[in-house]
């Protein structure tokens, strides 16, 4: 596959970058191995005033970085803003708050009052050069999520993006040295997928982290366990909506298209799945199927756009292929289930906000992950079977539920399995909270303490009397 950026718009080739050679690719792991010798030495101080000044030039660039967001993956241009602002506002918290993440941890001295005076405490140290394999839907923030906390430990970064996003991969790269990261810190390596194997191999990479597909996931952890090298998997989702008979149904239909059709549809945590009780089922359809097929779709750039092209031509095939197979199954499309009609859209990778209904587990899209703006509406009897329909998925990711009833909110936090439960709102990711899945969604956790813990070695620092 050629390393090139493709305007899902309009599907035309922007440029086309050639890949590094074995020469370049040696070059950026020698440069990543000597910068972490000297980078894990650093104090918090000097790590603190470049991550703040990495954000605060990305707060200047944010049209520039959003333009080329756009322009690689289609996403509307406001989303791509938001993207940028998020992603600084995450960088000057890591900034602020990793030295305490990271702090020593002391026991309490009665927990090792049986060592005959000894003291002891944990202590928080960076593995060295980390793999990043990162997707192209939210091609910053994947980024940064894991940038920032791990440049804070003091690991360093190799980022082998998405072929299709090399544009934002290369700024990436920049954004690091001009805030005056010393040279090595974060590096993009412009490589094929099938090159990916070589580098999780390298005795200089110590850990590898993948936001991606399931399959891509299991490439990876097939490799890295061979090498017995510590991962964290950000996989797919296919996360359910339930909404139940105390819900603000009016708000729960709002909340739940922008859920679905963030970033035009292609989000692991977008709600895939809506689940409604018979009691407020009809009156929810309604008001899903008339907002989700009010939407505008057309030219990511504009301002008025609200959804926009599916990034590649296959991924829309994909789409297609899961709309169609439940159709011939028995379910109903309540709208969209087309391409638009507008000739200004023909070269595009558009698809319209598509509402199904009927769906059984004969289906695909009952199991597979739907990533487009494509819904699927079940009705549930009552929240037993709202559960078990939420959990007869691969997926864990997160979940969302609307309700005012202390009690289902009790229920679902137990029985959900999930990474997250959301109530009465929609899925979001924080750099306060940690974020991950179970299931096929994969493991370990990204933001918050636990996922700046995940690339260090927890050390116990154990001294006699």
């Amino acid at each position: 596959m050629p390393i090139a950026t493709v305007n899902p718009a309009d599907g035309r080739t922007v440029e086309v970058f050639d890949p590094l050679d074995e020469a370049g690719v040696e070059a950026r792991l020698a440069r990543a191995q000597s910068a972490f010798e000297s980078w894990r030495l650093s104090a918090f101080p000097q790590r603190t005033e470049l991550m703040h000044r990495a954000a605060e030039l990305l707060e200047k660039s944010n049209e520039e970085i959003a333009r080329t967001m756009t322009l690689e993956m289609g996403k509307p241009l406001a989303q791509a803003r938001a993207e940028a602002a998020k992603c600084a506002k995450s960088m000057h918290w890591y900034a602020d708050h990793a030295q305490a993440l990271l702090a020593d941890e002391h026991p309490a001295a009665a927990d090792i009052s049986d060592s005959g005076g000894a003291s002891a405490f944990v202590r928080y140290r960076p593995l060295g050069p980390v793999l990043a394999v990162m997707p192209w839907n939210f091609p910053f923030w994947q980024v940064i999520r894991f940038a920032a906390p791990a440049l804070m430990a003091g690991n360093v970064g190799l980022l082998k993006h998405a072929s299709n996003v090399p544009r934002t991969a290369l700024a990436l790269e920049e954004l690091f040295a001009r805030a005056g990261f010393p040279q090595g810190c974060f590096q993009t390596l412009l490589i094929p997928s099938r090159a990916v194997e070589a580098v999780i191999r390298d005795e200089r990479v110590t850990a590898v982290t993948l936001t991606g597909s399931e399959g891509a996931g299991r490439a990876v952890a097939r490799v890295a366990g061979d090498e017995v090298k510590k991962t964290v998997l950000e996989l797919g989702g296919s996360d359910p909506f339930l909404v139940l008979p105390s819900a603000d149904v009016r708000a729960a239909v709002a909340k739940a298209v922008t859920a679905r059709v963030q970033n035009n549809g292609q989000s692991c945590i977008a709600a895939k799945r809506f689940i409604v009780h018979t009691d407020v089922y009809d009156q929810f359809l309604a008001g899903f199927t008339a907002r989700m097929r009010d939407l505008v779709v057309g030219d990511p750039m504009a301002d008025a756009t609200e959804v926009g092209p599916i990034a590649t031509e296959q991924g829309r095939t994909d789409l297609e292929e899961l709309v169609s197979d439940a159709v011939r199954h028995g379910a109903s499309v309540t709208c969209g289930g087309e391409r638009p009609d507008d000739p200004a859209l023909t070269d595009g990778w558009y698809y319209l906000p598509t509402v199904l209904t009927g769906i059984t587990p004969r289906m695909k899209i009952h199991h597979d992950e739907a990533f487009g703006p494509v819904a699927t509406v079940y009705r549930a009897a009552d929240l037993d079977e709202a559960v078990a329909i939420a959990n007869d998925s691969p997926f864990g990711l997160s979940s969302n539920v609307w309700t005012r009833d202390e009690t289902d909110r009790e229920r679902c936090v137990r029985d959900l399995r999930a990474g997250g439960v959301f109530f009465n709102g929609m899925t979001a990711s924080h750099p306060a909270f940690p974020f991950g899945g179970i299931k096929r969604s994969g493991y370990g956790r990204e933001l918050s303490g636990h996922g700046i813990r995940e690339f260090c070695n927890i050390t116990t620092v154990w001294s006699g009397s």
